[in-house]
């Protein structure tokens, strides 16, 4: 029996024009990360007219929608931007830009779906304020900046968010998707998406005259055999039955083809579904540059600057059945499938850990079944709205309801 009674399910249909006309100004108006200050008036704005009290914290929002005594549900949705220059074609694309450290104008767009969690979300907030005879409790609805540079969530936590509202006895969150299709939703217990974090790696050589290599030390040898030799850690020092990732993303060095520099800078990405493989990874990579160095007499030592760190995202068994139950009550079995563990990487968890709660993480459909899809983070990323937001505001809402109308 779906969780949503009748009147939710008009209500659904009588906002669909509300929430079209909120998605289409979100991705017209795309912000990078922790620079999101429109966005975040509009999604305040919002809550305050749905009757929450709402907190801003560490450049982030949170609606408290208190209903009586029971179970505190938090459903946390992003909503920064990236920065690439959309191509979708669609009459609302983002043309915005913001001058970049270069004095450059850096292109913005909602590649990644955003804008989608943001809508889904206060459709779900709005589900549950104008409908309080269905549900009993506390609903946080929680809007994160930054996650693509994994600094939303630790922002929100470092500017005193356990402090500042209630605890909730679980944590929800979704992402849209090129896989299930659009109507469906997917969901599985434990690891999802991998942990992730990225390096900037700079080894020294001495520079000198490209015909006089033998008076000098060549880093862009030395960097090459670096990348080479990197490829070992996940095909000989990683189980196989285990995940792992180590990606040289970038490559700087010199300037001229007849000048060899004196230093060169790469940039790594490595992932994995569990933290110690992780760290592993990291140990292995700083191992195996300082080996080459010595190798390549490195006049200095190598610098290592590790960033954009994001937590593995491991569903909790039971919340996951419980979600996965909720949805199939909403939606029927046949539009509930089960997640496949994606390699991308979320700041998600951070904020149910910092609480201390179990949570749920699902996938979200976002393109009809035979329509060309085109990955997130693309520049083509555009996701069907209907019946996605739809889909997405339904989710969330019966998610927070498997919790909510069960204390009734």
């Amino acid at each position: 029996m779906p969780l949503l009674d009748d009147a939710m399910t008009a209500a659904l249909e009588e906002m669909s024009s509300w929430q079209q006309d909120l998605y289409e100004d979100l991705h017209r108006h795309p912000e990078l990360s922790m620079h999101e200050e429109r966005t975040r008036g509009i999604i305040a704005a919002q809550l305050r007219e749905l009757g929450c009290e709402v907190h801003e914290i560490g450049g982030g929002v949170v609606g408290v929608l208190e209903n009586g005594t029971g179970p505190a549900v938090l459903l946390r949705a992003d909503f920064d931007g990236l920065p690439v220059q959309e191509a979708t074609g669609l009459p609302y694309a983002s043309e915005r830009t913001q001058e970049d450290a270069d004095g450059q104008a850096q292109p913005m767009m909602h590649a990644c779906g955003h804008d989608v969690h943001t809508t889904a979300g206060l459709g779900a907030a709005r589900l549950l304020a104008e409908h309080r005879e269905a549900w009993q409790g506390t609903y946080l609805a929680l809007f994160q900046p930054g996650e693509e540079i994994a600094a939303g969530a630790r922002s929100m936590v470092e500017d005193g968010l356990v402090e500042k509202i209630p605890r909730p006895e679980v944590c929800l969150g979704q992402h849209v998707l090129t896989s299930p299709v659009a109507g469906k939703v997917a969901v599985a217990p434990g690891p999802v998406l991998s942990s992730s974090v990225s390096m900037a790696v700079t080894v020294h050589g001495a520079g000198s005259h490209g015909s006089m290599p033998h008076l000098g030390i060549d880093p862009v040898v030395l960097a090459s055999a670096i990348v080479t030799r990197l490829q070992t850690l996940v095909a000989r020092e990683i189980s196989p039955s285990d995940f792992g990732v180590v990606t040289v993303g970038a490559l700087h060095a010199g300037t001229s083809a007849n000048i060899i520099p004196d230093r060169a800078t790469m940039a790594l990405n490595l992932r994995a579904y569990d933290e110690q493989i992780l760290d592993r990874l990291v140990a292995g990579v700083q191992r195996i540059v300082r080996a080459e160095c010595v190798a390549a007499r490195s006049p200095r030592e190598p610098e290592f600057e590790l960033f954009h760190r994001f937590p593995v995202t491991d569903n909790d068994e039971q919340v996951a059945a419980r979600v996965r139950e909720a949805l199939e009550d909403q939606f029927g079995a046949e539009r509930v499938e089960r997640m496949t563990p994606a390699t991308a990487s979320e700041d998600f968890s951070g904020i149910p850990d910092a609480f201390g709660v179990p949570y749920c993480y699902w996938g979200l459909g976002g393109y009809a079944e035979g329509r060309e899809t085109a990955p997130n983070h693309s520049p083509f990323f555009a996701p069907d709205q209907q019946p996605t937001l739809r889909t997405g505001t339904e989710a969330a809402a019966s998610a927070a309801l498997a919790w909510l109308r069960a204390a009734r």
